[in-house]
């Protein structure tokens, strides 16, 4: 489609990992929202005079990882008729449009850019009050400030004496200086440490918080008594900035992975609700009333239980329970809350319940998610803490007695508090995670929560849904022969068969044909038979059918027992098409693989238990370790029942939702529905589960990297605190000693993790 659409220039800009096109990407979705944004911003427009304001719209982006994005966005834009410019920012995920108004098909462009795997949604992303950006703020302000405190500071390091007639002056924009850089830099980590007491926790900050505590209070007084081995301004500058740096590239890598998804949650399309005059009237799901008769589309999911009041109707209720093949329903049948119109027809219901009371509106609505404490990391700290504390305690005391100096005494403590650097904890180890963060996703697996390390440890268990994360979302075609022999006709006819169509086996062929080149769809009108298949007339007079055999063909003996689709043109067989449920490729090895690094897997489906007891054969998993039949109630009482302190939770719909709600640790190979990754810990793209191994091996080398960090760390602290202790630190050695620590660490750190990118 790129090379089509003469884009090519894209592989100038792109990155270097680009994701797989997934086929739900096809999918039909609904832009009724957009249409309605697009009226509204128009609207402004013409009050305001259309001439000196256009409409302008802002809209969240989903699916952006590098410039050749926003290059591939933009151009598709200025390609569409009435467009006038856009500015598409990857930071943030948002995207702003100006268009000629009445002349421009905003609906058009989002399904457009979709089929290159980016979707639309309304504005309200991280923007510009995401911590990143405002540590970025902070690390701008603080890295000024410490640049003028080296400054003013080095002439004292070169002989300047206390009687030039500007060495007091220089000290005072040193003092003013570090403390902005208190007041801008150091706040964000004494407030962080101040919370995190208060609520019975040792942070990470805590620590940090100690250090710049003890610098700046030490270099007050010496500015104040014009002692100079107690003012550390510089240290303080240069260490606040480190520590935000730290800060910074750990906080960065999750939201990059955050931006990818839209910012709100997606919910059920509006519905037609049929009013007393027959009118119909665009209405939200939530505002649904008992008795309602509503309309639903091609691709739209039932918000609520409702009764089938139209003819014959298909349903797929694959997000729901897990059922791979949609369900036929006659009229009067009552279509469950969830479930997916498959039909090419409108469906006609009457709602038997409002939302609130609706199992899918529990299964959209937002789950609780607790926060993880670190506990190996707040065992580092409070033995930190705790020795560092010690030292400058015992160094007093023992000082004040040998000289009886207060000053010196004092000179002491503030150079065991001051050299004392947390800059494993507070720089190292946010670079490692953020490191490990881009590695994971150069192998497809992308972040969402910082406390997803922390979790990792402690899994045991590792528990998948079937369908759409052991097996994929639609069944395979297992004879892509047949479809490749066909000509450029059938082609097309087929392309006009299958395109809209959310029926599992029209989305297969449409992403078949798309792989081969489709040509553009046929002319004629199309028609289904519900339950049987799709049937199009063609402006030739051609009858071309895609259905059950024993409907499309007209030869004696045809059967529906082996499963295929049959794909006709006037009755005669052009291709049989045969599909199959299959487990994702390398489902099997990675199962295995896991079972090898001693953790359980199992299976936990909706789906039928006989069609999960195959499956489990296919991967040579344990009869017992794959339960099927179970409802998202189920699914999360077993969750529950079973130690959900130790289980990560992988799912892609909303009968995961409950389970994911009790799970531990939780991922999701599905970044399309809004449905689990606003819950998920980490997602993961591509056609295979490989990226759950990769996740635990880059865990492995991070924790290995942190460790010798550690070990590193504490060499040079008892090297430096023993010379503050033995009253051989001042200020020039200190600043030294900082920076080259640091330094050494970020240098343990690149070759620590080394491996992790070299195995992507």
């Amino acid at each position: 489609m790129i090379h089509e659409g003469g884009l090519d220039a894209y592989y100038r800009f792109k990155d270097t990992v680009t994701p797989p096109a997934d086929p739900a990407l096809f999918q039909p979705r609904d832009y009724g929202w957009l249409v309605r944004a697009q009226a509204e911003a128009e609207e402004s427009a013409a009050l305001q005079g259309e001439r000196r304001h256009p409409p302008e719209l802002s809209l969240s982006v989903q699916g952006m990882s590098c410039a050749g994005c926003v290059w591939l966005i933009e151009r598709i834009f200025q390609q569409h008729p009435g467009a006038r410019d856009s500015v598409v920012n990857a930071q943030t995920g948002e995207m702003r449009l100006r268009w000629d108004a009445g002349e421009c098909d905003l609906r058009g462009f989002a399904a457009k850019i979709q089929t290159f795997g980016y979707l639309l949604g309304p504005a309200g992303g991280v923007g510009d009050n995401s911590e990143s950006r405002d540590l970025v703020r902070r690390i701008g302000l603080c890295g000024a400030f410490a640049l003028n405190v080296m400054l003013f500071t080095l002439p004292t390091y070169f002989g300047m004496k206390p009687s030039f007639e500007y060495a007091r002056l220089f000290g005072a924009i040193s003092f003013g200086c570090g403390t902005l850089s208190l007041l801008v830099g150091g706040s964000h980590f004494l407030g962080r440490a101040v919370r995190s007491l208060r609520e019975g926790a040792l942070h990470i900050d805590l620590p940090i918080a100690l250090g710049i505590l003890g610098a700046y209070a030490g270099s007050v007084y010496g500015f104040v008594s014009g002692i100079n081995r107690f003012v550390y301004f510089d240290f303080l500058s240069v260490f606040i900035l480190l520590m935000l740096i730290g800060r910074w590239a750990q906080v960065a890598a999750v939201e990059k992975n955050q931006r990818r998804l839209l910012s709100q949650q997606v919910k059920p399309a509006s519905l037609r609700v049929v009013g007393g005059d027959g009118s119909l009237v665009e209405t939200p799901p939530e505002q649904i009333r008992t008795g309602q008769v509503f309309l639903l589309a091609n691709g739209q999911t039932a918000p609520v239980e409702a009764r089938l009041e139209s003819g014959d109707c298909a349903f797929s209720l694959s997000s729901i329970n897990g059922e791979s093949e949609p369900r036929l329903y006659r009229a009067g049948g009552l279509v469950p809350a969830g479930a997916l119109n498959v039909s090419r027809a409108d469906a006609k219901l009457t709602a038997r319940q409002v939302w609130d009371d609706s199992l899918l509106a529990k299964l959209v609505g937002p789950g609780e998610r607790l926060g993880w404490r670190h506990r190996f990391l707040e065992r580092i700290i409070r033995g930190y803490l705790i020795g560092i504390l010690a030292v400058a305690a015992l160094a007093g005391l023992a000082w004040g007695i040998a000289t009886g100096d207060a000053l010196r005494t004092g000179a002491v403590v503030t150079a065991v508090l001051v050299v004392s650097c947390p800059c494993a904890i507070g720089l190292a180890f946010p670079l490692a995670d953020e490191m490990a963060a881009v590695a994971l996703r150069r192998r497809g697996v992308f972040v969402r929560e910082n406390d997803l390390w922390a979790k990792l440890r402690r899994v045991r268990r590792i528990v998948f849904d079937k369908t759409g994360t052991l097996t994929l979302e639609t069944p395979e075609l297992e004879n892509p022969a047949a479809l490749a022999a066909l000509d450029s006709e059938p082609r097309a006819a087929l392309h006009a068969l299958v395109r809209d169509n959310a029926h599992p086996v029209s989305q297969t062929l449409l992403a078949e044909l798309l792989a081969i080149g489709a040509p553009a769809p046929a002319d004629g009108e199309t028609d289904e038979t519900v339950g049987q298949g799709m049937s199009l007339r063609g402006s030739d007079g051609r009858t071309w059918r895609l259905g059950r055999p024993t409907w499309a063909l007209e030869a004696k003996g045809a059967s529906d027992e082996t499963g295929a689709v049959a794909f006709a043109r006037d009755g005669v067989e052009l291709a049989l098409f045969q599909f199959s449920d299959r487990a994702r490729a390398d489902a099997r090895e990675e199962l295995e693989e896991l079972a090898h690094r001693g953790f359980e897997t199992w299976i936990l489906s909706g789906d039928h238990p006989e069609k999960v007891q195959r499956l489990a054969g296919e991967l040579g998993l344990e009869p017992a370790r794959a339960l099927g039949g179970r409802s998202p109630e189920d699914k999360a009482s077993w969750i529950s029942e079973s130690g959900s302190d130790d289980t990560l939770m992988l799912g892609d719909g909303a009968n995961d939702s409950l389970a994911f709600d009790k799970a531990f640790c939780r991922g999701t190979p599905v970044v399309h529905r809004g449905l689990l990754e606003r819950k998920a810990d980490f997602y993961y793209l591509g056609r295979g589960i490989g990226g759950i191994r990769a996740l635990f091996e880059v865990d492995r080398i991070r924790f290995r990297t942190q460790l010798t960090i550690l070990t590193f760390s504490v060499v040079y602290n008892l090297l430096a605190v023993g010379l503050a202790v033995a009253g051989r630190m001042n200020p020039l050695v200190a600043a030294v000693l900082m920076p080259a620590n640091s330094l050494a660490t970020l240098l343990i750190v690149t070759a620590g993790m080394k491996s992790a990118f070299s195995r992507s």
